[in-house]
């Protein structure tokens, strides 16, 4: 596997990345200017040199003795000169400063023109300032080292204060790097923990926002894997236990028949027991393949016109009479104009079948189980509502109402309860067919769940299971 570089050593390398190419261009640009303002500066200085050995010279008593005053004043300075007399010769007790000027040079100077140029004098760049005199002229001659070394030495420190701020840069980049990819190693080392099965790791919120946000994110999923994983060892709990009671009834009915123990007399009354187990096995078992199914997309969906009044009155003709044969009311409520929806009238009747067997199994003979149809009152959606009279849900129990075996656990005992799985499989239909489902109160005094489908076409989403599912 390609070996990457780790974030602390990108970021650091950006850093000295960063450091350098700013030095180099601030260098580059400081050097060149700074040595063009120094040359100009010093062939200025050299310049008003010249022109003060050209007064001095023809102001003295003695032009010879003038200029002689003259060159021991520019040696201190390290400035050569040169004389030029009026037959155009040069002397100089300097060799640089002889060889400095031209034949046009000089005739220039005898012409009566100054001279200011940059030259080359025994193999070294030299600055020439000449200027005409009394008796012919006389030229300043310095080395271009000489007079730009104040310059050179600025430009050393400069060059020796970027390559200081490179060093502190990198460093700091070091510092950086650290300081971000500590904090993320720490958080990738607990994403590791959790992904070889430990629950108990937690991250040390620290480092700047986003990183601590990723942190806090790792620390979220620790908590919802430990609460989902939670949820599943329960909800396996409760289907063992529910498997085994109708297998335990199964197998020792089947024991007895087998050793000739039952009477002759009781053995429609052992078949109808071992019928009636194995039915509810069959209901459990349909259960957990429909929630298999769920999990794994893999319920097919097949939108057609759907015309929700004519779908309601099927389920009128089904469910009055199987009310009826419990001693319980069955009332069909119709609101609005027929409407049609692009949906699954399969899946739509299988979602009603579910929430009425569930409000069926709770709802006392005498009291009354509605199913109203009819279009939402916001008009964008069709709302289908199963209310019964049984004993109602509390506060806590409408947040849960969906979760697998959530109501099944605390109801076990209490009231008639299916196979825990049936509210769970109804949310992931409703989802499914992209629409919504909620509990509540009904008037009755019972359960209230509201089931709403987008009036326009059917949306087919992936099915999420409720909040807090394992």
């Amino acid at each position: 596997m390609t070996r990457r570089a780790s974030l602390a050593q990108r970021i650091s390398l950006l850093a000295v990345a960063i450091a350098v190419i700013t030095a180099l261009i601030a260098g580059l640009l400081a050097v060149g200017l700074i040595r063009q303002e120094n040359e100009r500066n010093a062939r200025s200085t050299l310049a008003q040199l010249a022109d003060a050995a050209q007064s001095t010279a023809d102001q003295a008593v003695s032009a010879q003795n003038g200029q002689q005053r003259a060159r021991r004043l520019l040696l201190a300075l390290k400035v050569q000169s040169a004389s030029v007399n009026r037959q155009g010769r040069v002397t100089s007790t300097a060799t640089l400063a002889a060889n400095a000027l031209t034949a046009a040079d000089i005739s220039a100077l005898l012409a009566g023109r100054s001279v200011s140029m940059t030259g080359v004098s025994g193999g070294k760049r030299v600055l020439v300032e000449a200027r005409p005199t009394a008796v012919g002229g006389i030229a300043l001659v310095q080395l271009r080292t000489d007079a730009t070394a104040a310059g050179e030495r600025a430009i050393r420190r400069i060059l020796l204060g970027l390559l200081v701020g490179v060093l502190i840069a990198v460093l700091l980049g070091l510092v950086v790097a650290y300081r971000i990819a500590g904090p993320l190693r720490r958080t990738a080392a607990v994403a590791h923990a959790l992904a070889t099965g430990q629950r108990d790791v937690e991250v040390e919120v620290d480092g700047p926002t986003e990183v601590a946000e990723v942190g806090a994110a790792v620390n979220r999923l620790a908590g919802a894997l430990s609460h989902s994983e939670g949820r599943q060892r329960e909800f396996l709990l409760s289907v063992s236990h529910d498997l085994r009671t109708p297998l335990t009834a199964i197998t020792g009915y089947a024991e007895s028949l087998a050793d000739g123990v039952v009477p002759a007399e009781r053995v429609p009354e052992v078949g109808s027991v071992m019928l009636a187990e194995s039915q509810r096995l069959t209901r459990l078992v349909a259960d957990l393949l429909d929630l298999a199914r769920l999990d794994a997309q893999d319920f097919r969906i097949e939108l057609v016109d759907v015309d929700v009044f004519e779908l309601a009155a099927a389920v009128e003709q089904v469910w009055s009479a199987r009310c009826a044969s419990n001693g319980v009311r069955f009332e069909l409520q119709r609101h609005g104009e027929p409407v049609s929806i692009r949906s699954d009238p399969g899946r739509i009747r299988q979602v009603v079948d579910g929430l009425l067997e569930n409000a069926l199994r709770v709802t006392p003979a005498g009291a009354l189980i509605v199913l109203a149809a009819g279009t939402a009152a916001d008009g964008s959606a069709v709302a289908l509502e199963v209310r019964d009279g049984g004993p109602g849900l509390d506060e806590s129990d409408l947040a849960v109402a969906f979760e697998r075996s959530a109501l099944f656990t605390k109801y076990r005992g209490v009231r008639q309860v299916g196979t825990g799985l049936g509210l769970a499989i109804v949310h992931g239909l409703v989802s499914r067919l992209g629409g919504t489902i909620e509990a509540g109160h009904a008037y009755e005094g019972g359960a209230r769940f509201t089931v709403r489908l987008p009036l326009a076409a059917a949306t087919v989403t992936s099915w999420r299971p409720p909040p807090g599912s394992p």
